[in-house]
């Protein structure tokens, strides 16, 4: 995947699809990033670079409980693209 603007709302479109927000904020995140699963919100470190928010989604979004039926073709598409790839990476 190619570290985009494009691509960078692509992946925040599989979160927005599925209820969850995405915020980015300044704090001391240790893995650059912080879950609020009640209320169903991702703030990532406003500091991080394009390919730096990407890599963070790339490694959140296997761990989220994404609604496939909810998302669109293309996000469907993304979402499937991006569970394979972490599936290899864990073996």
């Amino acid at each position: 995947m190619k570290f985009t603007q494009s691509n960078l709302d692509k992946l925040e479109d599989i979160l927005s699809e599925s209820g969850y927000t995405t915020r980015y904020e300044r704090g001391t995140f240790q893995s650059g990033w912080c879950l609020l699963e009640q209320k169903r919100m991702v703030v990532l470190n406003k500091f991080l670079d394009t390919e730096g928010r990407i890599n963070t989604l790339l490694e959140l979004i296997p761990q989220l409980q994404i609604e496939f039926d909810k998302l669109t073709h293309e996000s469907q598409k993304l979402y499937e693209e991006v569970m394979k790839k972490s599936v290899i990476e864990t073996k």
